[in-house]
């Protein structure tokens, strides 16, 4: 049997907003798998959390960069939050970012470009060197449109184009760049916080699309529902479901389009674009999404270093 620790039916707790008790039960029933146990919480209709929030577990900057029509970002990892405020790695973050928007997305011919004398992955190693703390270039994405714009946003900027979560989306239009560019902007913004999973229902993992059916079925089924009630049900969460991770399908989150889709959006502004508007890509990179980080005690560290027990 699985052993069910509290620092689990925390994490639980988090992601899902249930109650502990529930938690620990859930954990226990599934054996400490957490998605199985969020899944059992929603059928039991305790909890309607779709995803993990995911704590961010990893330190280090976002860093964004955009030129007309291609635009790049990479997340670059240190030690520390100390190293994301020191004016050398924001540099360096920024510079890679840079060098990823010539050089494309690969991680490793990122590494292996020059800034003057030196390659990227050297400069990575001074920096090591000289502030102290390891660091990596963990992941890099990049989109690119034959007509339009890749517009960025960066969240929680520390510096211009570097922070703690940042956005591209490709705009494929043979409208007004101006325009196109404000656009993009916004629709950057939106995805930060909204966090959409894909661009439509078609994009969405088949798995993920199969377990979210499986959740809806199974909650009505527990209620006692006729197999062909549960199933016109399953079909309106569906849509339900498609709207809260989709982006087209998502309610705009700025006020002013009140609570139009993104799709409506684009529809609206072709007008003062002056031509149709598709989007054809994003990218959302929150820092740290997917890294487990050892958790430690402070106190004992300190006095781990100081030579007391």
């Amino acid at each position: 049997m699985a052993t069910i620790t509290a620092a689990m039916v925390k994490d639980l707790r988090e992601t899902t907003g249930v109650g502990m008790m529930d938690c620990k039960q859930a954990l226990a029933e599934n054996g400490g798998d957490m998605q199985s146990a969020i899944d059992w919480l929603r059928k039991k209709g305790l909890s309607k959390a779709a995803k993990k929030a995911g704590r961010v577990a990893a330190e280090g900057l976002i860093g964004a960069q955009t030129s007309g029509n291609k635009g790049v970002v990479v997340e670059v990892n240190s030690e520390t939050d100390f190293v994301a405020r020191n004016e050398q790695f924001q540099g360096l973050v920024k510079m890679i970012a840079q060098v990823g928007l010539q050089v494309g997305a690969d991680v490793e011919k990122i590494k292996a470009a020059k800034v003057g004398s030196v390659t990227v992955e050297t400069a990575i190693a001074d920096a090591i060197a000289t502030i102290g703390e390891n660091m990596t270039l963990r992941r890099a994405a990049s989109l690119e449109v034959g007509n339009g714009v890749v517009s960025s946003y960066v969240h929680n900027a520390v510096i211009e184009g570097a922070g703690k979560m940042g956005v591209l989306v490709a705009l494929e239009s043979t409208g007004k760049t101006v325009e196109l560019a404000a656009l993009g902007k916004q629709l950057a913004m939106h995805i930060a916080a909204a966090n959409p999973q894909a661009l439509d229902p078609a994009g969405l993992d088949p798995a993920t699309v199969k377990r979210e059916k499986d959740v809806l079925a199974d909650k009505y089924r527990q209620q006692g529902k006729a197999e062909n009630v549960i199933e016109k049900i399953v079909e309106s969460g569906l849509k339900t479901y498609y709207k809260e991770v989709c982006l087209l399908e998502q309610a705009s989150v700025h006020g002013e389009h009140n609570g139009k889709s993104i799709a409506q959006v684009l529809k609206e502004v072709e007008g003062k674009v002056g031509a149709a508007v598709k989007i054809t890509g994003f990218v959302r990179y929150a820092l740290g999404e997917g890294i487990e980080k050892q958790e430690s005690d402070f106190a004992a560290e300190v006095a781990a270093a100081s030579g007391k027990k």
